[in-house]
């Protein structure tokens, strides 16, 4: 009686046991599925999210944008080349001017100068921080120029106000007590410093070792590896930084507003004051009526700028599809040098 029993409560054990597996089985499979569906669920949507919201984004300034030329009806030349800006404030009707020659300008000249001004060192302090002093630059050069980024732009606005704009009227005797282009261009030079340093180490150190070590070997020096082999090699991911620097430059306001002197005109040189997009958005749409000639020219201003950042955006797209295919054809013709050593040997 016993044993039967004890056979029987085994018997219950094993049933229990097998269905606790058989379970445990059921819910491992259930939760691997949940997490790997969900979080690709969770990736799809942000994608998806993300070109929502930027397609939003884009329709929603074309349609603010294109109110200066459909509903007040000026013209595309007019908004591109004219200098004059006296646009009417109110939504009764439009009779003013919406030239924006002088801002454009402005932005060209501020970002094309502080590009000048900053390419040369941003390149330079890549290379020393990969091929000079790779273990200094990792540890501390590269921490010390990322603390860059995380400054406000009203921080560098307000050392160039204090300290650049003064600097250079007392140096250069500016007319304008020292707000100039130069002033805007060194605090948008010192703003994208760490933007193009940043993505030009990364190509730099994206080179394969080899390169280098096959360079050594046919007896170059360290500088005839960096500006032969390395510079070349990196070309196309420096040139990426060089243009995410510029798009960061165009879309600067607040900084450049405080130093570039504000001034309707177009500027005669480096000392003189001027203005630019971002700063004449930045300062009078708040103060504009909505929907009136003035908001809807602002609008258009930013329409402009958001066409210019996709015009970057397509640039650094095709310097990285040039760099592809050059890779692949100097790939291709080191496998047929490859061969025809082989064919050559083997006769």
């Amino acid at each position: 009686m016993s044993e039967a029993v004890t056979n029987l409560t085994a018997g219950k054990n094993c049933t229990e046991t097998s269905e606790r597996k058989i379970q445990g089985t059921r819910t491992g499979k259930m939760d691997r599925f949940r997490k790997e569906y969900l979080g690709r669920g969770i990736v799809t949507a942000s994608g998806f999210f993300i070109i929502a919201l930027t397609l939003a984004i884009g329709v929603f300034l074309i349609v603010q944008g294109t109110g200066t030329f459909t509903k007040y009806h000026h013209s595309i030349l007019e908004f591109l080349f004219s200098s004059e800006w006296a646009p009417v404030d109110s939504v009764a009707g439009g009779t003013g001017k919406v030239g924006c020659a002088i801002y454009i300008a402005g932005s060209l000249m501020t970002c094309g100068l502080a590009l000048l001004m900053v390419t040369p060192f941003a390149v330079g302090a890549a290379v020393f921080m990969t091929e000079i002093a790779p273990k200094a630059g990792t540890k501390i050069f590269q921490p010390a120029i990322e603390m860059f980024v995380g400054i406000p732009s009203v921080v560098y606005g307000w050392i160039g106000l204090t300290v650049l704009v003064p600097f250079i009227r007392d140096t250069f005797h500016a007319r304008m007590g020292g707000y100039s282009v130069l002033a805007a261009s060194i605090v948008l030079a010192i703003m994208i410093f760490p933007t193009i340093t940043t993505v030009a180490a990364d190509s730099i150190r994206s080179i394969p070792q080899y390169y280098r070590k096959a360079a050594y070997g046919l007896g170059s020096t360290r500088w005839q590896v960096i500006y032969r082999i390395v510079l070349p090699a990196a070309k196309s991911g420096i040139l990426t930084g060089i243009i995410l620097g510029l798009a960061r430059a165009f879309g600067e306001a607040l900084a450049v507003a405080m130093v570039i002197g504000k001034t309707r005109a177009f500027p005669k040189n480096i000392l003189s004051p001027t203005n630019n997009l971002t700063a004449a958005i930045a300062a009078d749409m708040g103060n504009s009526a909505s929907g009136g000639e003035q908001n809807m020219a602002l609008w258009t201003m930013a329409l402009l700028l958001f066409l210019i950042s996709m015009l970057f955006i397509f640039i650094i797209h095709r310097i990285d599809a040039a760099g592809k295919r050059k890779k692949k054809r100097k790939k291709a013709k080191g496998l047929a040098a490859i061969q025809i050593q082989k064919r050559i040997g083997a006769i």
